[in-house]
């Protein structure tokens, strides 16, 4: 009977051992890749099965810019994790950017892709490819997932982009043609637009007349208007002629020289025509600036002649009523008898209250109205010798030589008394404006005055004060003189005023911004302080040291609000930013932390339960809220991220004991993994 147990204890221990040897043998640690694309250590291919493989991920190498290195083994270990395991064998064996690696674990039902982080392909794509292996491997499909990989790796990379890109250069090829044949026709309709308006503006100047206008319009213009202007002139001199006959060479002297004037103006568009008509080349600027001028001379001789054709006019009508114009202009000249009278006397009562220089522009006026009296006294009576031996065309031109005498005589005698008016009535203003000055003197000490501008202002218009007092004092005052002064100091401290008075202003606004601020700085202040502290267990270092900082610049700001309000304000709105930073760090700990990957690996997930998922309850929200948190964590922020080792946000979309299940590559990761993935390194490449 023992013999019979001993040998089934035997038989027991030998299956046993039998059974970890075949475990044991069934596991396969990092090894090193075969001289082809695909190393099959466990065996599950055959050789046409590897041969289409290989064909496949040879075409893969070919059409992209992508390597896809494929291993299939019984199992991972040292390390069993599907993602070192695939990373190990990857680094060991100096896999490029550019090159993948999927790892098969045939009977542990896991697989991988390995992928450098700067590989062409996205940790979303690699995710995606991983998820739609699972139905093939699921199935033992080792070709056809190997298969697909390839294919999802290759998607725009191989044949379809190059065919892709062939049809993206054709379209572009396409495109430039277009654009060509476009271009060529723009342009050559441009080039017959240009031919056609010549030196014409594209953009009208409504300033200049003749930008509307094109080269050829405005050449036709010149050239009738050249005509006209020749045959006015001609028709100008023969009115003349008639004129000097009937009135004289004196009286038509003014009609000779705009005349002659008129023909040189003519010279002048006539050159400018042959210039036009030479065998020299012009450009169409010169030509259209040519015809322009032409054009411009051409009115210019219109209006003088026309305005002698006028002065012609009156002469005759002169001429038709000689002896009633001639008492006329005797009724004139004794309405002048008295102003001329007054005009003296008038000087006299101005030169004693005024300086002689206020009066320099009238100092002469009587002399000069006594002249022009004179002149009319000799024109009235060679008038009216000219009337009586019937010659009225000698009358006529008399007749309007008194007639302007008298009429400039009256002015030069009333210009005296209208300056005494104005002399007055600068004096009265001048005395308001330094009424207005003493004024701004009083004003300027109140306002801020940081570099001194005001204090020189203030003293410039002082000194420029007495100045015009004095103008203004005693029997030789000058008024303009004066008020010339003063406007000019009442400038200088009007702009002084206008910079103090604008400080002031600033200055009321900042300390109305100030204060909106410190309120607003406050309130945040306070608000994230307690989202902190009531959630201390969660909230980490730089939620709290923006806080600290935030309430440091608060501090600053309310200190230098009295002496300083710009610095102040800068603190406030340094206070403000910060205090946004805290806030926005302290959510996104305590987000972090309510996660649910968190929630997972959290005391409130698995040692005491709670579901972690939320924003905590029970003795898990008691931790969150930081009442116990400092006994179990040292006060310390969780919310770390549940992974801190692997080189790309992924994991495996593989398939774990309960078989092939698809979950997403942040799940299936050991979030204690090895931080010595394939991320910054620079290897070789395989052949």
């Amino acid at each position: 009977m023992t013999k019979r147990w001993l040998t089934l204890a035997a038989l027991t221990v030998a299956a046993a051992a039998g059974a970890f040897s075949a475990s044991a043998a069934s596991a396969t640690d990092p090894l090193t890749l075969d001289s082809g694309y695909v190393t099959d250590d466990a065996g599950v291919l055959s050789s046409a099965e590897e041969e289409t493989v290989e064909a496949r991920l040879t075409e893969l190498s070919a059409n992209s810019n992508a390597d896809l290195f494929v291993v299939l083994v019984d199992d991972f270990s040292s390390p069993s994790d599907n993602a070192e395991w695939a990373d190990t064998v990857a680094q060991s064996n100096n896999l490029g950017s550019e090159q993948y690696l999927l790892a098969i674990a045939v009977e542990g039902r896991s697989y991988y892709i390995s992928a450098a982080p700067d590989g062409p392909l996205s940790d979303a794509k690699l995710d995606d490819v991983e998820n739609k292996m699972v139905p093939l491997a699921s199935q033992n499909d080792w070709v056809g997932a190997i298969t697909l990989a390839a294919d999802e790796i290759q998607g725009d990379g191989g044949a379809g982009a190059l065919r892709v890109a062939l049809i993206i250069g054709a379209v572009v090829a396409a495109g430039l043609l277009l654009w060509l044949v476009i271009a060529l026709v723009r342009r050559s309709r441009r080039n017959a637009e240009v031919r056609r308006r010549g030196a014409m503006p594209e953009t009208p100047d409504p300033n200049d007349p003749f930008s509307t206008l094109t080269d050829e319009q405005i050449e036709t213009q010149a050239g009738i208007a050249l005509v006209q202007a020749d045959d006015a002139i001609t028709s100008s001199k023969e009115e003349l002629g008639f004129a000097v006959a009937q009135f004289g060479e004196g009286a038509t002297a003014e009609f000779t020289h705009a005349v002659e004037a008129a023909k040189a103006k003519m010279s002048e568009a006539f050159d400018l025509k042959q210039k036009l008509d030479d065998e020299i080349e012009d450009t169409v600027q010169d030509r259209r600036a040519w015809h322009i001028r032409i054009i411009q001379i051409s009115d210019e001789i219109g209006d003088v002649l026309e305005e002698n054709t006028e002065a012609f006019d009156e002469l005759r009508k002169l001429e038709q009523n000689a002896p009633q114009e001639l008492e006329r202009v005797r009724g004139e000249r004794a309405a002048l008898a008295p102003v001329l009278a007054a005009a003296a006397p008038a000087l006299a009562t101005l030169s004693a209250s005024y300086d002689p220089a206020a009066l320099s522009t009238v100092s002469d006026n009587p002399a000069h109205a006594q002249e022009r009296a004179t002149l009319a006294d000799r024109s009235i009576e060679a008038a009216a010798q000219a009337v009586a031996a019937g010659r009225p065309g000698e009358a006529a031109f008399a007749i309007r030589t008194a007639e302007q005498s008298v009429a400039q005589s009256a002015q030069l005698a009333q210009a005296i008394t209208a300056l005494g008016q104005e002399l007055a009535t600068i004096e009265t203003q001048a005395q308001a404006l330094i009424a207005d000055l003493q004024g701004d003197l009083t004003a300027a000490p109140q306002l801020p005055d940081a570099d001194g501008s005001i204090a020189a202002a203030a003293s410039a218009t002082a000194q420029h004060l007495q100045l015009a007092q004095t103008q203004l004092a005693g029997a030789t005052r000058n008024p303009q003189a004066a008020l010339e002064t003063l406007t000019a100091a009442n400038t200088q401290i009007d702009a002084a005023l206008a910079h103090g008075r604008e400080t002031v202003e600033r200055g009321r606004r900042v300390q109305q911004v100030l204060d909106q601020t410190l309120t607003q700085a406050n309130s945040e202040i306070r608000a994230t302080r307690e989202f902190i502290e009531t959630r201390r267990g969660t909230v980490g270092s730089t939620a709290r040291t923006r806080l600290a900082a935030a309430e440091a610049s608060l501090t600053q700001a309310q200190n230098l609000r009295a002496t300083d309000a710009d610095a102040a304000l800068a603190e406030a709105n340094r206070a403000v930013e910060l205090v946004r930073q805290a806030t926005y760090a302290a959510q996104s700990d305590v987000q972090s932390y309510n996660s649910p990957a968190s929630a997972d690996d959290s005391w409130g997930g698995g040692l005491f339960g709670g579901s972690g998922s939320s924003g905590g309850s029970g003795l898990g929200g008691d931790i969150l809220g930081g009442i116990i948190g400092g006994l179990l964590s040292g006060g310390g922020g969780g919310g770390s991220s549940s992974r801190s080792s692997s080189w790309r946000s992924g994991g495996g979309g593989g398939y774990r004991s309960s078989g092939f299940g698809g979950g997403s590559r942040s799940s299936s990761r050991s979030s204690s993994r090895s931080s010595s993935g394939r991320s910054g390194r620079s290897g070789g490449r395989r052949f």
